[in-house]
């Protein structure tokens, strides 16, 4: 039987196959005829389409802040991923491991199954994202020294206190990098008086993006001038993204903050010792580890394989028996 780990998120879907590693990392979208419906391209040839396709053409994006929201799109994109790196079907089948935000409801996993066995998957089964971060990064996992792991990605962030033995707490919120996106586009509006898309508004943010104070980066970037129509270059710093960047980057804080203070005084005493780990693509901006140890008076570890750490913990949870046993949720 084939075994795959799939982080189906808002902006990526990564595929692990045991054996192999990781073998794919597409944008979770598809190009679609608005009068047809037919389906005209898929994955990252997709997202490059967006805000440049005619006006028949919509680009759609079935997973939305973390949760499935077209069931049928998600499942034929995902038949078109798996088919990608499993070309020919093993007569044995393929089993799923889902990387899910944390406490994700059983309507919702249940929306995966269905979408799994529309794209031919056998067997499913379900673990959260900050366990699996934790095993993808090597975290200090033991029963009796829980961590707290902070996973954030474009469209949710999710908090977990955890110990080997399980998530002790943990939430889940609709704040992540796509709002960073949004707001940087109404920013370049209100300071520049340019329209820019949200491919140049995710480039702008991963290229310059910062929560240092005195960052200087800046970058040209190409819009629409807000009056005249006319293209129009202008060069944006990193200081003029800070705010839309530091208003989500503090929300989340605010609900780490929250988590902290609600956990039993024996657990947030080993917190304090054993510090915050990061993962997901957000951790990886200039400052950001900096701004939650500073914020949250904690020491931060940010390791370098943040963006794929979910993927290669699933990868290796599917692969151990022992680990599936211990860390997936009811299917």
């Amino acid at each position: 039987m084939v075994k795959l780990a799939i982080e189906m998120g808002t902006s990526l879907t990564k595929i692990y196959r045991v054996g192999e590693g990781a073998v794919l990392s597409e944008a979770t979208a598809l190009s679609i005829s608005r009068e047809t419906k037919e389906i005209r391209a898929y994955g990252d040839e997709a997202k490059r389409l967006l805000g440049k396709t005619a006006e028949l053409t919509d680009i759609v994006f079935p997973v939305w802040e973390g949760e499935i929201r077209d069931e049928r799109y998600a499942g034929i994109l995902l038949e078109y991923f798996v088919k990608k790196v499993v070309p020919r079907r093993p007569v044995t089948g393929i089993e799923v491991l889902f990387c899910v935000p944390c406490a994700c409801s059983l309507e919702e996993r249940r929306k995966y199954y269905r979408v799994a066995k529309a794209a031919g998957i056998s067997r499913v089964n379900f673990a959260e994202t900050p366990y699996l971060a934790a095993i993808g990064q090597d975290f200090p996992l033991s029963e009796s020294n829980p961590v707290f792991a902070m996973d954030v990605g474009a469209g949710k962030t999710s908090l977990a206190v955890l110990s080997l033995d399980g998530i002790i707490a943990g939430l889940t919120m609709c704040v992540g990098g796509n709002n960073m996106d949004s707001r940087i586009i109404d920013q370049i509006v209100d300071v520049f008086n340019l329209k820019i898309g949200l491919l140049t508004a995710e480039k702008l943010k991963s290229t310059v993006g910062s929560l240092y104070q005195d960052d200087n980066q800046s970058m040209p970037v190409n819009g629409q001038d807000n009056g005249t129509g006319r293209p129009r270059t202008v060069t944006i710093s990193s200081q003029e993204i800070l705010y839309p960047i530091r208003f989500f980057v503090d929300k989340i804080l605010e609900y780490a903050d929250l988590l902290l203070r609600k956990l039993p005084a024996e657990v947030s005493a080993t917190m304090s010792r054993n510090g915050i780990y990061l993962s997901g693509g957000v951790c990886a901006l200039a400052g950001f580890a900096d701004h939650i140890s500073e914020n949250l008076h904690m020491e931060v570890h940010c390791r370098n394989d943040v963006e794929t750490a979910v993927i290669l913990g699933g990868g290796r949870v599917i692969a151990s028996p022992a680990l599936m046993r211990k860390v997936c949720m009811p299917s």
